[in-house]
């Protein structure tokens, strides 16, 4: 089991933490028990996660591939399934007996372009895009809970804050509603690593009340550790 929490900790959990990617793969194909031992983790993990999301996300090496219609497929001798990814290359992993038993082939739509698979564990979005501060600070401690269970050394991190991702052609941001009725307009930022416009809501020494509204549907929002 060791060998595969090592895996999760490397892929997973380092885009949360704020770290480097994953392992390339520069063939065509992914094998699909390789994906299906890190996915399978999350699956069977004790912890509390009702606050969480695990889906797998691909990273080609081509900076631009995604806005090109990229998409994968999952096949094999009994298994043809086209996996659609969202704007950060995420898809929702389906976890299929028969699909591991072939140990089907994970590949992209376009050929030759090597790329990286990883897990990737999110803060579930609200539909509403209301969200209450003390349930984004309990949602970042179950996804520290379980970096901390892939990866011994994530015990010396803390839960920092949230990040909101937005689409690049959309109207991103969020505001902070206080108790007293009051609203701050969080900042809105956008660069590197993703280029994806974001907001950071970083928590305080104690715990807080109020509630963080974003304009639009957020693609992702992911815990912060420090």
């Amino acid at each position: 089991m060791r060998p595969v929490r090592q895996f999760i900790a490397s892929l997973a959990l380092l885009l949360a933490a704020g770290s480097a990617a994953a392992q390339a793969h520069d063939g065509d194909a992914v094998s699909y028990r390789d994906a299906y031992r890190a996915m399978v983790v999350f699956e069977k993990y004790g912890g509390p996660k009702n606050l969480l999301v695990n889906q797998l996300q691909v990273l080609p090496k081509e900076r631009g591939a995604l806005a090109e219609g990229l998409q994968l497929s999952l096949s094999g001798r009994s298994t043809q399934v086209n996996l659609p990814l969202d704007p950060l290359g995420r898809t929702v992993f389906p976890l299929q007996k028969a699909a591991y038993d072939e140990n089907a082939a994970l590949s992209l739509n376009r050929r030759g372009l090597g790329f990286s698979l990883r897990p990737q564990v999110s803060i579930a979005v609200r539909p509403d895009g209301v969200y209450d501060i003390a349930e984004l600070r309990a949602a970042c401690l179950q996804a520290l809970g379980f970096a901390r269970y892939v990866d011994a050394s994530q015990r010396a991190r803390q839960c920092a804050g949230v990040r909101f991702l937005f689409p690049k052609k959309a109207e991103g941001g969020a505001r902070l509603r206080r108790p007293d009725s009051q609203e701050q307009a969080l900042p809105l930022a956008v660069g590197e690593p993703d280029e994806f416009p974001s907001v950071v809501y970083r928590f305080t020494g104690s715990p807080e009340r109020g509630q963080v509204a974003t304009f639009n549907a957020p693609l992702a929002i992911l815990p912060l550790f420090e």
